[in-house]
């Protein structure tokens, strides 16, 4: 038991996966499914994150009294993941602007129905 707790992090990682990847597969409206989509992805960010941390470490920056450093690259390469991720669900929300401009919906299974009546 020790070691589930210990671990914690992780299991809300798989929660907030699965969860995302349910939200992506089982729904047919398109803004549920990025919203899925940006759940699984804070999930990766909060797994990375949760790599990165060392604990008792110091920021890297030399010092006396100072052992262990933390690798500042993870926070890096997350902050820059979430700056893609945000323009990537903007891009995505404007192209379902543009389907329901186009097919007057938002769903999945009228869109393909009205694509193969025409």
């Amino acid at each position: 038991m020790e070691f589930f707790i210990g671990h914690y992090n992780y299991w809300i990682v798989i929660i907030l996966m699965m969860v995302g990847l349910y939200t992506v597969i089982s729904r047919g409206n398109l803004v549920k499914k990025i919203i899925g989509l940006n759940i699984f992805q804070v999930s990766v960010f909060f797994l990375y994150i949760s790599m990165g941390t060392v604990e008792g470490g110091a920021a890297p920056i030399i010092a006396e009294g100072v052992k262990v450093y933390s690798n500042p690259l993870p926070h890096v390469l997350i902050l820059t993941a979430i700056v893609v991720g945000v323009a990537t669900t903007a891009l995505a929300l404007a192209l379902v602007v543009r389907i329901k401009e186009t097919y007057g919906t938002i769903e999945e299974d009228e869109i393909h129905n009205l694509d193969h009546s025409l």
